[in-house]
């Protein structure tokens, strides 16, 4: 596969800041083409440092949002559609200093909204998400920018849990710059067949994060490598690939995805064996 390999600052660390630029040589040296960048807190990134660093150490990013309860463009305020707006809108300008084509993330509601709701609350929260996405697709369109929208389980959300419903989304929202974003974490739990969910996907399929079930290093538990691989290589898939778990260290980060223990010796021997793994895989020429 034509694949490039990445992973999220959110292992070592969070929220990301210009500082967390320290971690950039060595992802590089364990062999990472891409660095993923979760923004929090907007107002912490020098755009510019980090983009020197990016070059210094010949890395490329990924920008991925963080949306929690104050950004929700489902809420039945509208005031919080607005702080969305400007949020997205401050990563967008990251996206574009950075040199990135798209911002990707769970941009639809806020993660951990999922409730039993009636057939018309669904209704009505799922067209404001289509109408307000659509409108954050002509904002990222103006700055020849992309979405990738991406699922969650059930667990922390309760309107896009599906490549299925993320398509469906993407067809209402209807214009060119809604994208995918598929995560293995969550599809591992809402997907019957892997390869069948990215085959759906197709070519809307614009970045993948992967992880084991358990959210531990690639290659150490039970997710089907051979399926996403298979899934992958049928669309012609030729972005990057990226870990994205976290660190037990960061408290607060830990306690919003429920990570109680470490789930590997330390954080860098994830991201070396990981690594070491997903190149292994992308490079294999059979499927097991």
């Amino acid at each position: 596969m034509n694949i490039k390999l990445g992973v999220s600052t959110w292992l070592w660390d969070s929220p990301f800041t210009t500082e967390s630029t320290a971690l950039f040589p060595k992802i590089k040296e364990m062999g990472y083409d891409v660095v993923e960048i979760p923004v929090e807190d907007p107002a912490l990134i020098d755009v510019k440092a980090v983009k020197k660093e990016l070059d210094e150490h010949e890395l490329e990013a990924v920008v991925c949002g963080a949306f929690g309860p104050e950004r929700d463009f489902t809420h039945d305020d509208p005031s919080y559609h607005q702080k969305s707006f400007d949020y997205v809108n401050s990563c967008l300008k990251i996206c574009t200093g950075l040199d990135t084509g798209f911002f990707g993330g769970p941009m639809y509601s806020s993660v951990g909204k999922a409730r039993l709701v009636s057939v018309d609350q669904k209704k009505k929260e799922w067209d404001r998400a289509v109408i307000n996405l659509r409108k954050v697709c002509e904002m990222a369109e103006s700055q020849g920018l992309e979405i990738a929208l991406e699922p969650l389980n059930r667990f922390e959300s309760d309107l896009v849990n599906t490549a299925s419903d993320v398509m469906r989304l993407i067809k209402d929202i209807n214009h060119p710059a809604a994208k995918v974003l598929l995560d293995g974490f969550h599809m591992n739990i809402e997907e019957p067949d892997i390869e069948k969910a990215i085959r759906q996907a197709g070519d809307k399929l614009i970045h993948v994060q992967v992880s084991e079930n358990y959210r531990g290093t690639p290659g150490t538990g039970q997710t089907r490598w051979d399926d996403y691989k298979r899934g992958l290589s049928a669309i012609g898939y030729h972005g990057v690939v990226s870990i994205e778990s976290f660190t037990p260290e960061v408290k607060e980060l830990a306690g919003a995805v429920c990570i109680w223990k470490p789930l590997a010796p330390s954080q860098d021997s994830f991201a070396r064996e990981g690594y070491k793994f997903l190149k292994k895989w992308s490079e294999s020429t059979e499927d097991n």
